[in-house]
C-alpha cells in the first residue's frame, strides 16, 4: 500500500476555496489520506485539538505527528515548555492518544537536527527517546551526512531495525554535512515514510534571509522526478507494509499538484496526462 500526502493541512490554499480555520482539515481529507502534523514541533498540541483533528477525518485517514522540538535538540538555549524529560514525553503521549484510540496514528516523526552526528552519545539518547515512546511507531529522519557515510550506512540501517525505528526516506538537496542522500532502504515490516523536501539547495541553507523558510521549501518536481519517485516507492513497498509519501515542497503551491500527479502515476494514468498534471501550478505567489 503506498499513501501520498502533504505536510500540514491549514497552508494549502489552492483545496480549500472559502473554507473556514477550522474546517479545513475537513476539506484537506477530501483529496488525501494521510497527513504530516508539522505545528507539533513548535509546542505539543492540545488533547482539545487532536480530538478535534481526529473527529474531523474520514474512517481510515492517517496521521504521522511531528515530534516536539525539546524532544529532538533543536532548542540550543531557548525556552523549553517543560521541566524534565518525563513530564515532556508524558505531554506528547497524551496528545497523540485520541489518534491512537481511533486507529489513525500512523506514527511520531523524529527529525533530528543537522548537527545530530553519528556519535556514540547520540545514539544512546535515539535509544532512550524510543524507550520513551513505548509501543508507539516512530519514525526517524536524519540530516546529518555522516550517519549514510561508507562507514556507518549500514550500521545506521541495522541500528533502526534492531531498535524498531521507522526508516525516513528523504529527498532533499544535496547541499553538504547538513543533508542526506536518498537511501531508500525499509527498516520495518510495518511502514516505510518517505518526505520530499524539494532540490533547491541555493535555498537550503539561506538562514541569513528573512524568509529563509519559504525559500528552503520552494521547489517544483517536474514529471521526470515525479516518475523517479513512483519507481522508488513501488520498490520500497515489496520490502514494507506500507509506504506514506509527503510532500514538503509547499512554498509556492507545489506540493498539491506534484502529489496529485505522483497518485496518477500510481495509478497508471497515461504518461502524457500524469505529467501535464506535474506542470500545474496553482495559483499561489512565490518568493
Amino acid at each position: 500500500m503506498i499513501r501520498i500526502g502533504l505536510t500540514g493541512f491549514g497552508d494549502h490554499e489552492e483545496l480549500y476555496g472559502r473554507t473556514k480555520a477550522g474546517e479545513r482539515l475537513r476539506e484537506y481529507s477530501k483529496h488525501f489520506d494521510i497527513v504530516e502534523i508539522d505545528s507539533s514541533f513548535y509546542a505539543v498540541p492540545s488533547v482539545k485539538n487532536t480530538a478535534k483533528w481526529t473527529a474531523d477525518t474520514p474512517d481510515g485517514f492517517q496521521f504521522v505527528v511531528k515530534a516536539y522540538q525539546g524532544m529532538t535538540g533543536h532548542l540550543r538555549g531557548k525556552k523549553n515548555y517543560f521541566d524534565d524529560e518525563e513530564s515532556m514525553y508524558k505531554a506528547f503521549h497524551e496528545a497523540i492518544a485520541p489518534m491512537r484510540e481511533a486507529g489513525k496514528l500512523a506514527a511520531a516523526l523524529f527529525q533530528y537536527p543537522p548537527w545530530f552526528d553519528c556519535t556514540r552519545e547520540n545514539v544512546e539518547l535515539l535509544r532512550r527517546t524510543r524507550a520513551y515512546m513505548g509501543d508507539v511507531p516512530c519514525a526517524l529522519e536524519l540530516r546529518n551526512r555522516s550517519w549514510y557515510s561508507p562507514a556507518f550506512r549500514d550500521k545506521t540501517l541495522a541500528f533502526m531495525k534492531k531498535e524498531s525505528w521507522i526508516h525516513t526516506v528523504v529527498d532533499e538537496p544535496q547541499a553538504g554535512e547538513g543533508s542526506i542522500p536518498i537511501v531508500p532502504v525499509a527498516t520495518s515490516g510495518d511502514m516505510t515514510y518517505v518526505r520530499l523536501h524539494g532540490r533547491n539547495e541555493g535555498g537550503w541553507h539561506a538562514s541569513g534571509h528573512p524568509e529563509w523558510r519559504k525559500l528552503r521549501y520552494l521547489y517544483h518536481y517536474d514529471a521526470e522526478e515525479l516518475a523517479e519517485w513512483r519507481d522508488r516507492l513501488l520498490a520500497l513497498e515489496k520490502d514494507t507494509g506500507a509506504v506514506y509519501a509527503v510532500f514538503n515542497n509547499n512554498s509556492a503551491g507545489d506540493a498539491t499538484p506534484n502529489a496529485k500527479a505522483l497518485m496518477d502515476m500510481l495509478a497508471g494514468m497515461a504518461p502524457d496526462a500524469a505529467a501535464a498534471r506535474a506542470d500545474e501550478r496553482y495559483p499561489v505567489s512565490a518568493i
